[in-house]
Protein backbone atom coordinates (compact mmCIF):
# COMPACT_ATOMS: atom_id res chain seq x y z
CA UNK A 1 0.00 0.00 0.00
CA UNK A 2 2.80 2.46 0.86
CA UNK A 3 4.47 1.71 -2.47
CA UNK A 4 1.19 2.30 -4.33
CA UNK A 5 0.78 5.64 -2.59
CA UNK A 6 4.28 6.72 -3.57
CA UNK A 7 3.63 5.79 -7.21
CA UNK A 8 0.53 8.00 -7.50
CA UNK A 9 1.42 10.55 -10.17
CA UNK A 10 -1.31 13.05 -9.40
CA UNK A 11 -4.42 13.51 -7.26
CA UNK A 12 -6.82 11.59 -9.54
CA UNK A 13 -4.37 8.69 -9.56
CA UNK A 14 -4.07 8.87 -5.78
CA UNK A 15 -7.84 9.07 -5.32
CA UNK A 16 -8.32 5.94 -7.38
CA UNK A 17 -5.66 4.07 -5.45
CA UNK A 18 -7.14 5.13 -2.09
CA UNK A 19 -10.54 3.80 -3.13
CA UNK A 20 -9.07 0.35 -3.71
CA UNK A 21 -7.26 -0.03 -0.38
CA UNK A 22 -7.83 -3.15 1.78
CA UNK A 23 -4.92 -2.70 4.20
CA UNK A 24 -6.82 -2.69 7.54
CA UNK A 25 -8.97 -5.83 8.07
CA UNK A 26 -11.08 -4.35 10.89
CA UNK A 27 -11.93 -1.25 8.88
CA UNK A 28 -12.62 -3.20 5.70
CA UNK A 29 -15.02 -5.48 7.56
CA UNK A 30 -16.81 -2.56 9.19
CA UNK A 31 -17.19 -0.33 6.13
CA UNK A 32 -18.56 -3.26 4.11
CA UNK A 33 -20.92 -4.39 6.88
CA UNK A 34 -22.36 -0.88 7.14
CA UNK A 35 -22.77 -0.75 3.36
CA UNK A 36 -24.69 -4.04 3.42
CA UNK A 37 -26.98 -3.39 6.37
CA UNK A 38 -27.50 0.37 5.79
CA UNK A 39 -29.41 2.83 7.93
CA UNK A 40 -33.17 2.62 7.54
CA UNK A 41 -33.39 6.16 6.17
CA UNK A 42 -31.00 5.23 3.35
CA UNK A 43 -32.12 1.66 2.71
CA UNK A 44 -32.87 2.34 -0.97
CA UNK A 45 -29.46 3.92 -1.63
CA UNK A 46 -26.33 2.16 -2.78
CA UNK A 47 -23.52 2.76 -0.29
CA UNK A 48 -20.00 3.55 -1.40
CA UNK A 49 -18.53 1.17 1.21
CA UNK A 50 -14.89 1.87 0.33
CA UNK A 51 -12.11 4.20 1.48
CA UNK A 52 -13.00 7.83 0.84
CA UNK A 53 -10.52 9.99 -1.13
CA UNK A 54 -9.82 13.66 -0.63
CA UNK A 55 -11.92 16.41 -2.16
CA UNK A 56 -11.15 19.91 -3.39
CA UNK A 57 -8.82 21.82 -5.67
CA UNK A 58 -5.37 20.48 -6.61
CA UNK A 59 -3.60 23.79 -5.94
CA UNK A 60 -5.05 24.39 -2.49
CA UNK A 61 -3.27 26.75 -0.08
CA UNK A 62 -5.68 25.59 2.65
CA UNK A 63 -6.07 21.97 3.75
CA UNK A 64 -8.62 20.62 6.20
CA UNK A 65 -7.53 17.41 7.91
CA UNK A 66 -10.28 15.34 9.52
CA UNK A 67 -10.39 12.11 11.49
CA UNK A 68 -12.16 9.55 9.24
CA UNK A 69 -15.32 9.21 7.12
CA UNK A 70 -18.66 8.76 8.87
CA UNK A 71 -20.31 5.36 8.52
CA UNK A 72 -23.49 6.79 6.96
CA UNK A 73 -21.89 9.95 5.58
CA UNK A 74 -18.76 9.60 3.49
CA UNK A 75 -18.94 5.81 3.64
CA UNK A 76 -22.39 6.10 2.05
CA UNK A 77 -21.87 8.91 -0.43
CA UNK A 78 -18.21 8.42 -1.35
CA UNK A 79 -17.23 12.03 -0.59
CA UNK A 80 -15.65 13.20 2.61
CA UNK A 81 -17.99 15.03 5.05
CA UNK A 82 -20.90 14.54 2.68
CA UNK A 83 -24.35 13.41 3.78
CA UNK A 84 -24.05 13.80 7.56
CA UNK A 85 -24.52 16.42 10.27
CA UNK A 86 -20.80 17.11 10.60
CA UNK A 87 -20.63 17.95 6.92
CA UNK A 88 -23.66 20.22 7.25
CA UNK A 89 -21.77 22.29 9.81
CA UNK A 90 -18.43 22.25 8.01
CA UNK A 91 -19.66 23.20 4.53
CA UNK A 92 -21.96 25.89 5.89
CA UNK A 93 -18.89 27.45 7.52
CA UNK A 94 -16.82 27.11 4.34
CA UNK A 95 -19.61 28.78 2.39
CA UNK A 96 -19.71 31.67 4.85
CA UNK A 97 -15.94 31.98 4.44
CA UNK A 98 -16.22 32.09 0.65
CA UNK A 99 -14.42 28.75 0.30
CA UNK A 100 -17.42 26.73 -0.96
CA UNK A 101 -19.98 27.62 -3.61
CA UNK A 102 -22.91 26.29 -1.55
CA UNK A 103 -23.61 25.60 2.13
CA UNK A 104 -24.76 21.98 1.78
CA UNK A 105 -23.14 18.69 0.82
CA UNK A 106 -25.53 15.80 0.27
CA UNK A 107 -24.13 13.73 -2.64
CA UNK A 108 -21.11 13.51 -4.95
CA UNK A 109 -23.12 15.01 -7.81
CA UNK A 110 -24.74 17.89 -5.90
CA UNK A 111 -22.64 20.59 -7.61
CA UNK A 112 -20.50 21.46 -4.61
CA UNK A 113 -17.11 22.96 -5.42
CA UNK A 114 -14.41 24.32 -3.15
CA UNK A 115 -12.18 27.34 -3.56
CA UNK A 116 -8.53 27.33 -2.43
CA UNK A 117 -9.25 24.32 -0.23
CA UNK A 118 -8.77 20.56 -0.12
CA UNK A 119 -10.28 18.24 2.50
CA UNK A 120 -9.02 14.80 3.49
CA UNK A 121 -8.83 12.59 6.55
CA UNK A 122 -6.09 10.89 8.54
CA UNK A 123 -7.89 7.54 8.14
CA UNK A 124 -9.71 6.91 4.86
CA UNK A 125 -12.20 4.21 6.01
CA UNK A 126 -15.14 4.61 8.37
CA UNK A 127 -14.15 3.10 11.75
CA UNK A 128 -16.43 1.47 14.34
CA UNK A 129 -17.67 4.04 16.88
CA UNK A 130 -15.79 6.73 14.90
CA UNK A 131 -12.60 5.57 16.65
CA UNK A 132 -9.73 4.36 14.46
CA UNK A 133 -6.76 2.94 16.31
CA UNK A 134 -3.31 4.53 16.28
CA UNK A 135 -2.14 1.52 14.29
CA UNK A 136 -4.81 2.10 11.65
CA UNK A 137 -3.83 5.76 11.49
CA UNK A 138 -0.20 4.78 10.93
CA UNK A 139 -1.12 2.20 8.27
CA UNK A 140 -3.14 4.83 6.43
CA UNK A 141 -0.47 7.53 6.76
CA UNK A 142 1.15 6.94 3.33
CA UNK A 143 -2.07 8.10 1.64
CA UNK A 144 -2.05 11.29 3.70
CA UNK A 145 1.64 11.88 3.11
CA UNK A 146 1.37 11.45 -0.66
CA UNK A 147 -1.63 13.78 -0.80
CA UNK A 148 0.37 16.39 1.08
CA UNK A 149 3.32 15.91 -1.30
CA UNK A 150 1.07 16.50 -4.29
CA UNK A 151 -0.33 19.77 -2.93
CA UNK A 152 2.91 20.84 -1.25
CA UNK A 153 3.77 23.56 -3.79
CA UNK A 154 0.73 25.64 -2.84
CA UNK A 155 -0.13 24.47 0.69
CA UNK A 156 0.24 27.18 3.33
CA UNK A 157 -1.98 26.17 6.25
CA UNK A 158 -3.58 23.00 7.63
CA UNK A 159 -6.70 23.10 9.78
CA UNK A 160 -6.69 20.01 12.01
CA UNK A 161 -10.20 19.02 13.07
CA UNK A 162 -9.79 17.43 16.48
CA UNK A 163 -6.95 15.95 18.50
CA UNK A 164 -6.66 12.81 16.34
CA UNK A 165 -6.02 14.83 13.18
CA UNK A 166 -3.67 17.13 15.12
CA UNK A 167 -1.61 14.08 16.17
CA UNK A 168 -1.60 12.72 12.61
CA UNK A 169 0.02 15.89 11.30
CA UNK A 170 3.38 15.71 13.10
CA UNK A 171 4.75 12.55 11.41
CA UNK A 172 3.98 14.23 8.08
CA UNK A 173 6.55 16.91 8.86
CA UNK A 174 9.31 14.34 8.63
CA UNK A 175 7.77 12.19 5.87
CA UNK A 176 6.81 15.05 3.53
CA UNK A 177 9.01 17.99 4.48
CA UNK A 178 12.04 16.29 6.00
CA UNK A 179 11.60 18.37 9.14
CA UNK A 180 11.92 16.95 12.64
CA UNK A 181 8.60 17.28 14.50
CA UNK A 182 8.67 19.57 17.53
CA UNK A 183 9.37 17.97 20.89
CA UNK A 184 7.35 18.04 22.99
CA UNK A 185 4.43 18.06 20.58
CA UNK A 186 2.30 21.23 20.67
CA UNK A 187 -0.84 20.71 22.72
CA UNK A 188 -4.10 20.51 20.77
CA UNK A 189 -6.85 22.97 21.52
CA UNK A 190 -9.38 25.02 19.64
CA UNK A 191 -7.50 27.96 18.18
CA UNK A 192 -4.09 26.37 18.75
CA UNK A 193 -1.54 27.69 16.24
CA UNK A 194 1.85 26.28 15.32
CA UNK A 195 4.29 27.55 12.74
CA UNK A 196 7.68 26.29 11.66
CA UNK A 197 10.21 27.08 8.95
CA UNK A 198 9.35 26.28 5.30
CA UNK A 199 6.34 24.16 6.30
CA UNK A 200 2.60 24.90 6.47
CA UNK A 201 1.23 26.52 9.58
CA UNK A 202 -1.22 24.42 11.59
CA UNK A 203 -4.45 25.58 13.23
CA UNK A 204 -6.37 23.48 15.74
CA UNK A 205 -10.17 23.35 15.59
CA UNK A 206 -12.61 21.28 17.57
CA UNK A 207 -14.05 18.56 15.38
CA UNK A 208 -17.40 19.34 13.73
CA UNK A 209 -19.00 16.29 15.37
CA UNK A 210 -22.52 16.40 16.74
CA UNK A 211 -21.06 15.88 20.20
CA UNK A 212 -19.33 19.25 19.88
CA UNK A 213 -21.84 21.22 17.82
CA UNK A 214 -25.01 20.09 19.63
CA UNK A 215 -23.52 20.91 23.04
CA UNK A 216 -22.19 24.31 22.01
CA UNK A 217 -18.57 23.33 22.55
CA UNK A 218 -18.08 24.35 18.92
CA UNK A 219 -20.21 27.22 17.64
CA UNK A 220 -20.56 28.68 14.13
CA UNK A 221 -18.71 31.78 15.29
CA UNK A 222 -15.79 29.66 16.53
CA UNK A 223 -15.59 27.92 13.17
CA UNK A 224 -15.77 31.21 11.32
CA UNK A 225 -12.85 32.56 13.32
CA UNK A 226 -10.71 29.54 12.41
CA UNK A 227 -11.41 29.90 8.69
CA UNK A 228 -10.85 33.65 8.76
CA UNK A 229 -7.46 32.95 10.30
CA UNK A 230 -6.73 30.18 7.77
CA UNK A 231 -7.47 32.53 4.89
CA UNK A 232 -5.19 35.19 6.38
CA UNK A 233 -2.32 32.73 6.76
CA UNK A 234 -2.86 31.36 3.25
CA UNK A 235 -3.15 34.79 1.66
CA UNK A 236 -6.63 34.05 0.32
CA UNK A 237 -9.01 37.00 -0.11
Amino acid sequence: MAARARRAADLPDLDGAVSGCFACPRLVAWREEVARTKRAAFRHQEYWGRPVPGFGVPDAPIAILGLAPAAHGGNRTGRIFTGDRSGDVLFAALHRAGLANQPTSVARDDGLTLRATRIFSAVRCAPPDNKPTPGERDTCAPWLHRELELIRPTLRVVVALGAFAWAAWWPALRAVYGVRPPSPRPVFGHGAHWSGTAVPEVLGCYHVSQQNTFTGRLTPRMLDEVFIRAKQVAGVD
